[in-house]
């Protein structure tokens, strides 16, 4: 016998990962793979070429890894490259180092949850 995986769970259990209380139903798990395949499902390809990574990075260096909204700085898979104007509005801005900034993910949720209103982009260096 163990105890179960979950943080701060005292139950024990006899084989697997989690109690009853704490397994993942596998409807959930598909339910969030599903999820999961909606964010970029249509450029995801885009997302993993080497065009995309090389800018990624250049805007990266460029924007002194600092939030361009709020200024803070953002390492690794905190670091958002976002797009002013979204490729699905203008597929040939996805690569113009104009229409790209460095955002935290809690600015990045920001700028994505925007509906009809004007973007403001303050530069904190530059």
């Amino acid at each position: 016998m163990k105890y179960c995986e979950f943080n701060g769970c005292t139950n024990k259990i006899a084989k697997g990962a989690h109690c009853d209380e704490h397994k993942r139903s596998k409807k959930s798990a598909a339910k969030k793979k599903k999820q999961k395949d909606i964010y970029h499902h249509e450029n995801k390809s885009f997302y993993k070429s080497d065009e995309w990574k090389t800018t990624r990075d250049f805007i990266y260096e460029r924007d002194l890894g600092c939030c361009q909204r709020c200024g803070k700085f953002v390492f690794g898979r905190s670091a958002h490259v976002h797009h002013k104007i979204p490729i699905k509005k203008n597929p040939l801005l996805k690569l113009d180092l104009n229409n790209l900034i460095l955002l935290c993910p809690k600015c990045h949720i920001k700028e994505e949850n925007k509906v009809g209103e004007e973007k403001v982009f303050p530069t904190y260096f530059g």
